[in-house]
């Protein structure tokens, strides 16, 4: 569950502003904001990607739908009777950006959208979150690959907790292809953060952590290692992951990544409102540990492995800079927390192949720079609100469910609670002991993951009550001082009028006195006047 912690006001807290995006290819942090009446324009067609238009508080979103589910998506099948289908009337995530359905709040709200599900409305590969190389049966659960390695993540992270989950192998196994390609079909499962990317496999980097279907390998960091059996096509793969506590954010600290918030702005797309917000960047860190020669005392060492199975195998040697020169460049690089006590294990056919990684690493941003947390936000003319970095965690950070396919490899997901192979009642208790024995009658320590769906959105819904709260309180702060500033002008205003008064009133006085001649002075006049007047 989130953790109840919200940033310090020195880290910004930011409900779903509207912000601007441009449209060139380029991937960019900046929107332009388009002209007014474009945002009541009619729909680009599906074939069409449009402009994504900023909705902002000008725009009459009022005269729209207040939907509770988004419309999309669309689907279009790859070809006549397939059950395969492209989607349509979504913003799929690409690189450096992100989208999830939005909704507009009823008048009188603060913060004019909210956030929204899209059907099925239950756990499935996300519409948005994958590759659009992976396509899809409608119900989200049935994927099939085209050409090379692409990827799709679940709708709901884990973030706490013991989970469990299956997934069919349609084609794999490296089973010819339909498509003539050659090197056959391939999948690859395994869990993945936000960080880790689409159009590559699973265990690519440090972000994920895979099994291979070929060899029965484990990966990570493109580092295949000895684990478990290899599986084929009609197999079924068990997926289990275990995670601590999340860790609650210190209040004192307004650095600290535990913190949440959110930064993301609504935009228009193709009639839908979504939210944009910019995808977490991989860091410095990580990317380091793909260096195989020259580690640094300073980074962070690989998550720890069973010992049950071999690591074997050395290292492959890559030629590179030299150590003494990797080690001088990663001398400023933050160490990597792991997540102590988390375990990822995989099963065939119901058979346990026992752990396959522990202690991985943590999914919150690592702590910003002195220099970077320092750093102030510029704005160019012309342009609106830009997207901004956020180092919190958006309450959609943690370990998704991540399935790669290679050509035209096809899975079918079972996310329970029904499994073809049902897991021991305690799987970490197997993990432990394989020769365990455990009844039947015993509690279950894990949860099928299909569960997980409908707590992450009890957690968003929370998350935009907050906000709102939070946005009430802040507009209530600002109409008091506004009040106030109101007041002090209006008395400087009083106080101006008081002042020239006086001095009107002053010259007034001045214009009726008696006027005197020149070189008398007025008690001369006077005296003179008198002595003029005296009879004689």
């Amino acid at each position: 569950m989130l953790a109840d912690s919200s940033p310090p006001p020195e880290s910004g807290l930011s409900p779903a502003r509207p912000s601007p995006q441009p449209t060139t290819a380029a991937p960019t942090k900046k929107r332009k904001r388009g002209p007014q009446q474009q945002a009541h324009a009619a729909s680009p067609a599906p074939s069409d990607p449009g402009t994504p238009e900023v909705l902002t508080s000008r725009t009459d979103l009022f005269s729209r739908p207040q939907l509770k589910v988004a419309r999309g998506p669309v689907f279009t099948p790859i070809a006549e009777g397939s059950s395969y289908f492209k989607t349509d009337l979504i913003g799929v995530n690409r690189v450096g950006f992100r989208y999830v359905p939005a909704g507009i709040k009823p008048s009188g709200s603060v913060i004019q959208f909210r956030t929204i599900e899209s059907n099925p409305c239950s756990y499935r590969i996300s519409w948005e979150d994958r590759s659009p190389f992976i396509h899809v049966t409608k119900d989200g659960l049935g994927l099939l690959g085209t050409k090379g390695y692409r990827s799709a993540r679940g709708n709901a992270p884990v973030r706490e907790g013991k989970w469990y989950m299956e997934v069919k192998i349609l084609r794999g196994g490296g089973e010819s292809s339909n498509e003539g390609m050659r090197d056959g079909c391939h999948v690859r499962v395994g869990w993945g953060r936000r960080e880790a990317p689409l159009n590559g496999p699973v265990g690519l980097d440090g972000y994920s952590y895979g099994y291979r279907d070929k060899t029965g390998e484990k990966v990570t960091l493109s580092r295949p290692r000895p684990y478990g059996a290899a599986f084929r096509s009609a197999d079924v793969i068990g997926m289990y992951i275990s995670l601590p506590p999340t860790r609650v954010a210190n209040p004192k600290d307004p650095s600290d990544p535990a913190h949440l918030n959110r930064e993301r702005i609504a935009i228009d797309f193709k009639g839908q409102e979504m939210f944009e917000m910019q995808e977490y960047p991989q860091s410095k860190e990580m990317t380091a540990l793909m260096d195989y020669s020259g580690k640094s005392s300073h980074s962070a060492s690989l998550p720890s492995t069973s010992s049950k199975k071999g690591t074997g195998g050395k290292l492959p040697e890559r030629s590179g800079a030299s150590t003494s020169t990797v080690q001088n460049k990663n001398a400023d690089l933050r160490p990597l927390p792991t997540l102590q006590g988390s375990r990822i294990a995989f099963f065939v056919n119901g058979q346990c192949q026992g752990d396959a990684f522990q202690d991985i690493y943590d999914f919150l941003q690592l702590r910003q720079t002195d220099r970077k947390a320092k750093e102030k936000k510029r704005y160019r003319e012309g342009l609106k609100e830009s997207h901004k970095d956020n180092p919190f965690d958006d309450g959609t950070l943690g370990y998704y469910p991540f399935i790669s396919l290679f050509n035209d490899a096809s899975v079918q997901i079972n996310l329970g609670p029904d499994f073809d192979f049902p897991p021991p009642p305690d799987i970490e208790t197997i993990l432990d002991d394989p020769n365990a024995i455990i009844p039947d009658t015993q509690t279950r320590t894990w949860r099928p993951i299909c569960e997980r769906y409908p707590e992450f959105m009890a957690e968003q819904w929370a998350f935009d009550e907050r906000e709102e709260q939070e946005a009430e309180v802040h507009m209530t702060e600002i109409a008091h001082q506004e009040k106030a500033a109101a007041q002090k002008k209006a008395q400087r205003e009083k106080k101006k009028r008081e002042n020239e008064a006086k001095k009107k009133a002053k010259m007034q006085i001045k214009e009726k006195s008696p006027s005197v001649g020149p070189g008398c002075t007025p008690f001369r006049a006077s005296l003179n006047l008198v002595l003029c007047v005296r009879p004689v």
